[in-house]
């Protein structure tokens, strides 16, 4: 069964197709990677998914409910949320109050209700904070709670915006290139949060360069060429795919 389902996807800047044509099913509870070159289309293609560029032409549905043209925000109440390549924190902030901000989307308080500062709004604001420091204890960043996330080493930042993102509450989690700047050890720390993720119920949908991470963690990955999808398969199948192999040691691409 299909959490997400992306039917022919396509989007353009001037006249570079970035995005043309694609397909792929994003399986419910697993794990799923988009791979390829530099330059495949696979950022654009989590915008399109998150709303952060609204598609040309095809269809994104979350389950039976259609996302393509939906504001951003929307998309993450709905249940599809992201991180990015480079961590998009809010510096002045603290990292408590940075994954506080992703918790804000579950919540029935509005501005004016905030502005207003009525009295109901004050046990739903401690209920955010007990909530978002509970989801950075199980990510291990509990102890940075009140320091600035311009403060935090990398991987601190990396793992804060992975807090931020869980505390919508997604359905479908969009890693854009985790491992990105993480040593070995990190990264096998990351593979073990991303199948505890997993294991949650959320369904993941990752961009990742780090070969070895994919093949370790994804029930199936996706390929793209030059915004066109080429191959979809298990781990296994995406090896033994000559097309593949060719993308990555042909010398094609940059």
């Amino acid at each position: 069964m299909s959490r997400l389902a992306v039917r022919d996807l396509s989007h353009s800047f001037g006249g570079l197709q970035a995005v043309s044509g694609v397909d792929f099913d994003v399986p419910d509870g697993g794990i799923t990677a988009l791979i390829g070159p530099n330059g495949a289309g696979k950022t654009t293609l989590f915008n399109l998914i998150s709303g952060a560029l609204r598609p040309q032409s095809g269809s994104i549905r979350l389950d039976d409910r259609e996302l393509a043209g939906l504001p951003a925000h929307r998309i993450a109440v709905l249940g599809v949320c992201r991180t990015f390549q480079t961590t998009a924190l809010f510096p002045r902030l603290s990292a408590l109050e940075n994954v506080m901000v992703g918790r804000h989307a579950r919540t029935r308080a509005g501005y004016l209700s905030g502005l207003l500062n009525l009295p109901w709004t004050w046990a739903e604001e401690r209920a955010i904070r007990a909530r978002a420091l509970s989801i950075m204890g199980e990510l291990g960043v509990a102890d940075c709670a009140g320091e600035a996330a311009s403060s935090l080493s990398f991987r601190r930042q990396r793992l804060v915006e992975i807090a931020r993102a869980l505390a919508a509450e997604p359905r479908v989690l969009l890693l854009d290139e985790p491992a990105a700047g993480l040593n070995l050890h990190e990264t096998e720390e990351l593979a073990a949060l991303i199948r505890r993720i997993r294991d949650q119920g959320i369904t993941v949908l990752l961009v990742e360069h780090d070969m070895s991470l994919v093949m370790d963690i994804c029930d199936r990955i996706v390929v793209l060429s030059y915004g066109r999808k080429v191959a979809e398969g298990t781990p296994t199948e995406i090896q033994r795919n000559p097309e593949v192999i060719s993308i990555y040691l042909g010398g094609n691409h940059a």
